[in-house]
């Protein structure tokens, strides 16, 4: 090894061991106490097994639980795309300092502790919260109807705090678009729709595809908010993990439903990230 080559692996060193110690470490010895076998009587029980693994794929309890974890993570990305992309066209049109107003406003709901506001929405989605009062009045529901402990409550106060991602993921992606290609689309007779489809959209979809990757990552994994809006009785993946090492106090379990969250979580992005790149491959290429 030369000395260029030995003084670039001694600059990254530092952030390598970081990665090592605060992620690697964790998600290794975490993938191993999955494998562990548990006994009521004798806790953890240093066998190798794979016992957990079959009891969580065999178990419609289990797959119903991962279903909706899956289910909410979807909505909440499709929801942000759509909130969030027209959002960030809309900005990157604006001119200063209108902008920087509207980007505070934007990043706001990262600004407040997550527990804060998933309480705020707790209190919007109740049974005499703002949101049923306003629905009852508008006459979509009989009588006001609580939205806690519903797959709803969750996905909405979701949106509310990821929605940020997308739109600054997005922002960040048409930032790079000529604004006089617009133009000379439209002076050639393109209507609006389809400067959107064929100039706009295609420049956005490497913002929405980072957008969609974070906010889908997030809700899949969130904890505070599920555990507070969605309550005991509408369990997500992580809220069982969290049971199963707290209150059952089965850890390897508990490891097993993480590790299988964590897989498929990456399993779904790399495969929605091969699909958008290869269907705007010219996009990425550019």
């Amino acid at each position: 090894m030369n000395a260029q080559a030995r003084q670039g692996w001694l600059l990254v060193a530092p952030a390598t061991l970081l990665f090592v110690g605060i992620l690697a470490t964790p998600l290794a010895m975490t993938l191993l106490l999955s494998f562990n076998g548990w006994s009521s009587t004798q806790g953890i029980v240093p066998t190798l097994t794979v016992q957990n693994y079959a009891e969580i794929l065999s178990d419609s309890f289990f797959a119903e639980i991962f279903l909706r974890t899956l289910r909410i993570a979807l909505w909440v990305t499709l929801i942000c795309v759509l909130i969030g992309a027209p959002e960030a066209y809309i900005l990157r049109r604006m001119r200063e300092p209108w902008r920087s107003s509207f980007i505070l406003v934007v990043i706001g709901p990262l600004l407040v502790s997550v527990v804060a506001r998933t309480l705020g929405w707790a209190l919007l989605l109740g049974g005499n919260g703002l949101i049923p009062l306003a629905l009852h009045r508008v006459g979509l529901t009989s009588s006001p109807v609580s939205l806690m402990f519903t797959e709803t409550g969750v996905v909405i106060a979701l949106v509310h705090v990821l929605v940020p991602f997308m739109v600054l993921s997005v922002w960040a992606s048409l930032a790079r678009m000529d604004p006089a290609t617009e133009r000379a689309a439209q002076s050639l007779g393109a209507s609006q729709i389809t400067i959107f489809l064929r100039i706009v959209l295609p420049q956005a979809m490497p913002g929405i595809l980072s957008g969609g990757i974070i906010v889908f990552s997030l809700a899949a994994s969130a904890f505070a908010t599920p555990a507070i809006i969605g309550g005991r009785r509408l369990k997500v993946a992580s809220t069982l993990a969290y049971d199963e090492f707290l209150s059952t106090l089965n850890w390897p379990l508990g490891a097993a439903i993480a590790v299988l969250l964590l897989v498929g979580i990456v399993a779904i992005v790399v495969g929605w990230n091969r699909f958008i790149e290869r269907r705007y491959s010219q996009v990425f290429a550019s």
